[in-house]
């Protein structure tokens, strides 16, 4: 879902532009999904505030954000923890304070990230009235998404975010599934898929892999003592071993390969021009040209803060760690934060950090290294910096390309194409 700002808004001439992502109840949670990255930030921040964004710092994050884009959109993104926690009346004010602070010409789009568990009637009203994009988080069939996915109670999750898929459709409200690939479902591609597909209806598939170095509720990316981390190859560059350099939920970098070829395959035989899937569809943008639609395949990052419940900034949603604060709304506006020396060093790093090995590779403008927080390995030269899902990858991009440039030669030779960042109508 978040792709609205990574791809086709930064085509074209150049403004000012940055994605936030709120973070309006902190990580606050009715789950308590084994993976979850979040679950500890209430222990490691310890900020100000109960846990719930205030009005008042509420209206400064909206103000700011909406004054400091000069494009013509501006995309608020609500996560958590669970933000429907917050209920309806939070978001009712939130809609009215961003007519307020709007500007002439403008659009503001919302997207609400949700583990569907209070979804209702009242909600859908809601969120159709608003025109919300919804993403619903689902990990596949009942089997696989209860493995993970349960309630504080230890009761599974499945059914209530059936219910939620089954209402978001009746009241034709658009949503997305984010699937997080695990080392249990890895290996089950067409089962995933073909559920999303089938079962659920989606038309916009999330894959995210599950990747976690093992302390990293207390340890930021890239603070890691580099000398200790495995070779690639090493059996510790594996979850599974006694000393993996990952929590034994991450996903496996050769499944992970496994299962972006697999589910590309169905795709490609099944859904080209009906389903969108993030990494299948910014292969092929980038093979047109385009900028990469996912922040991971970007040669940059440091355009997507994540904003937490208490005005606090940091440099991205997988980097709410003390060492990345940027500081706080409530004492310095939210566009001088993204726009800092600060974001634009981390920013920046992604590039800077990458090791030669990957600079050699014929994969580089498609991958980039991938997200930093997986740069977890060292090469077979002792250099840091190498992503623990490289080999996964390099088999995916291995396989797909081919095909991928196939599909982006049929777009070029569409007579009269002016604009082909929607390539998929081709």
């Amino acid at each position: 879902m978040f792709d609205r700002y990574f791809g086709p808004q930064l085509v074209g001439k150049a403004h000012r532009r940055f994605h936030a992502m709120i973070k309006p109840i902190g990580s606050t949670c009715n789950l308590s999904c084994t993976y979850c990255y979040y679950r500890s930030k209430a222990r490691l921040l310890r900020g100000p505030g109960t846990g719930r964004m205030s009005k008042e710092v509420l209206e400064q994050f909206i103000r700011t954000y909406i004054e400091s884009i000069t494009g013509d959109e501006v995309v608020f993104t609500w996560q958590g923890g669970e933000p429907t926690l917050l209920g309806l009346d939070f978001f009712r004010t939130v809609v009215a304070l961003e007519r307020k602070y709007s500007k002439p010409g403008q659009r503001i789009e919302n997207d609400l990230q949700t583990n569907g568990t209070l979804i209702t009637g009242e909600w859908c009203e809601f969120l159709k009235e608003n025109r919300f994009l919804v993403g619903l988080s689902i990990d596949g069939p009942r089997e696989i998404h209860d493995r993970f996915r349960i309630a504080k109670s230890g009761e599974p999750s499945f059914e209530k975010v059936l219910n939620a898929a089954r209402l978001l459709t009746q009241y034709r409200i658009p949503f997305n599934t984010l699937t997080c690939i695990s080392r249990f479902n890895a290996r089950r591609p067409l089962d995933v898929y073909r559920f999303l597909r089938r079962e659920i209806g989606s038309t916009y598939l999330q894959f995210i892999p599950v990747v976690e170095y093992k302390g990293f509720e207390g340890t930021a990316p890239r603070m890691w003592n580099e000398a200790t981390l495995p070779r690639e190859g090493d059996p510790e560059a594996r979850p599974g071993h006694p000393n993996s350099i990952v929590t034994e939920w991450s996903v496996d970098p050769e499944d992970w390969g496994y299962f972006l070829c697999k589910t590309f395959d169905e795709w490609l035989n099944r859904d080209v021009g009906k389903v969108l899937v993030n990494h299948f569809e910014t292969l092929v943008a980038q093979h047109l040209g385009l900028p990469s639609q996912l922040c991971v395949y970007g040669e940059f990052c440091g355009k997507c803060v994540a904003v937490e419940h208490d005005g606090s900034v940091y440099s991205c949603d997988h980097y709410v760690y003390p060492a990345n604060r940027l500081g706080s709304i409530r004492d310095k506006h939210l566009g001088d934060l993204v726009f800092s020396r600060t974001q634009a060093e981390f920013g920046y790093a992604k590039n800077e950090t990458l090791p030669q090995q990957c600079f050699r590779c014929p994969y580089l403008n498609d991958c980039w290294g991938e997200c930093p927080k997986n740069r977890i390995i060292r090469t077979l030269d002792n250099e840091p910096g190498l992503n623990y899902l490289c080999p996964g990858f390099k088999k995916y991009f291995q396989h797909a390309i081919p095909h991928v440039d196939r599909i982006a030669a049929r777009v070029w030779k569409q007579p009269g194409k002016q604009n082909r960042r929607r390539w998929w109508e081709s």
